[in-house]
């Protein structure tokens, strides 16, 4: 970092990360305001920012996010998610703790099968229903939601995007994952039931009278249009098995999603406007600028620069090494979103495995996949699920805050990377020895 640039770049992302987490301006308006700051240095240009993967706009997730918000928006015009709403409730009978741990269950394991984002996106519509059926504060519920989607995507190949780059980098297996990741991250998604029993214990209120209500409603009554449920239901089904099958079909998830999308506007009665209506523009656009703004950081050296510097430390001590790279990618993740985090350190990932003689499911693949996933909890912008759920928060009038959310986060965080360097000490250095 001896150019101006570099240290231009740095500052931009600086301010811009300071006006996002103080909120004195809108979070879009802070990104894409860097955005532009990033090009006006010359940090980046056109090509690198809509052409290049490794500094680039990641269009991959933006067509993701695109698809399957016009699907859930469909789904939402049957009653689908008023219907699991109430089913949910009267499963737990009406508690809320007993709702919140059900959810988080259901999103880490959904999240693990799909992606988190695409999980997030199918839950938060529901943790709403569920939140203004019981009189609840929403802001808790997503929290943990998000924080569930984060440490259930760890589990597998598919479940989170970081995971699919160290995939494809170290020639790692969708088997490889189960073997060495699911474990963790079931016994982690416990952890976080048990810390949200004691993070969000104020608002655990029951209301006898607003439960006793659920309680007796019929979940049937309210689907309204069952035609539009079969069609949206079986359009959904053929992108989460192209999402389940990415590994065999080898299409992008983000071309399942698109495709899912513009099948089930073609073969249904919705209007392409009212659909479109419900994607989450705003979010998409903090997305771009986002990428934009981390794409000036790589390009001038600066996230480089700190891979190095990790890489250095690092040096052929594969222990301290490990934990080094856990929890350098952890705090890492947390500042940066995880995708081109790990996008930029898998090469200098490699180039430790082979220096220290090891080869595809070598430690430090797991301790980069480890850190990168469950750093995304740290901060509200650490991980796409997150971005994704304070769009949807702010959309339907219940919107979570930077700090808000950070609090939690940093707490979840500070726990499982914990958790995950006790593992992999366990399992790599004293039960391989």
């Amino acid at each position: 970092m001896n150019d101006w640039q570099s240290w231009a770049a740095l500052a931009v992302f600086a301010c811009a990360y300071v006006l996002i987490i103080t909120e004195k301006v809108h979070r879009v308006a802070a990104a894409l305001g860097g955005a532009a700051l990033m090009f006006a240095i010359g940090a980046t240009d056109d090509r690198a920012a809509f052409y290049s993967e490794r500094t680039g706009i990641d269009w991959n997730v933006v067509f993701l996010l695109v698809g399957m918000m016009v699907i859930v928006g469909v789904l939402k015009k049957t009653g689908l998610f008023e219907y699991l709403a109430v089913w949910s409730v009267k499963r737990a009978r009406g508690r809320p703790f007993r709702v919140m741990a059900m959810l988080v269950a259901i999103t880490s394991v959904t999240s693990a099968l799909l992606d988190n984002v695409t999980t997030v996106l199918l839950v938060a519509p529901v943790t709403l229903l569920v939140c203004e059926r019981l009189a609840l504060p929403a802001a808790p519920f997503l929290i943990a939601e998000v924080l569930a989607s984060n440490i259930g995507g760890t589990a597998t190949l598919v479940g989170d995007p970081p995971n699919i780059i160290v995939a494809g980098r170290a020639g790692l297996t969708f088997n490889d994952f189960i073997v060495h990741l699911t474990p963790l991250a079931a016994v982690l998604t416990l952890v976080l039931i048990a810390l949200c029993r004691v993070m969000f214990r104020g608002v655990f209120t029951h209301d006898e009278e607003r439960a006793a209500a659920v309680m007796a409603l019929d979940e049937r009554e309210t689907i309204h249009d069952g035609r539009l449920l079969a069609q949206g239901l079986a359009v959904l089904a053929l992108v989460l098995a192209g999402f389940v099958l990415h590994p065999v079909l080898h299409v992008e998830p983000s071309i399942v999603a698109l495709l899912g999308a513009g099948l089930l506007v073609a073969v249904s009665s919705v209007r392409t406007g009212e659909v479109l209506a419900e994607v989450e523009w705003p979010t998409l656009a903090f997305f771009a600028g986002l990428f934009v703004m981390v794409g000036g950081l790589i390009g001038t050296g600066v996230v480089g620069e700190a891979s190095r510097a990790l890489a250095g430390a690092v040096g052929q001590r594969e222990l301290a090494g490990s934990l080094l790279m856990l929890g350098g990618s952890a705090v890492l993740s947390g500042v940066v979103d995880n995708i081109p985090y790990v996008a930029t350190m898998a090469p200098v990932t490699a180039d430790l495995v082979h220096s220290t003689g090891g080869g595809d499911g070598h430690v430090m693949w797991w301790a980069l996949t480890l850190g990168a996933d469950l750093g995304g909890n740290a901060t509200a912008i650490g991980a796409s699920a997150n971005v994704v759920v304070l769009g949807l928060a702010e959309r339907n009038r219940t919107p979570i805050g930077f700090w808000q959310f950070t609090k939690y986060g940093l707490v979840v965080t500070a726990v499982t990377v914990g958790l995950s360097a006790l593992y992999v000490w366990l399992r790599y250095f004293v039960l391989a020895a």
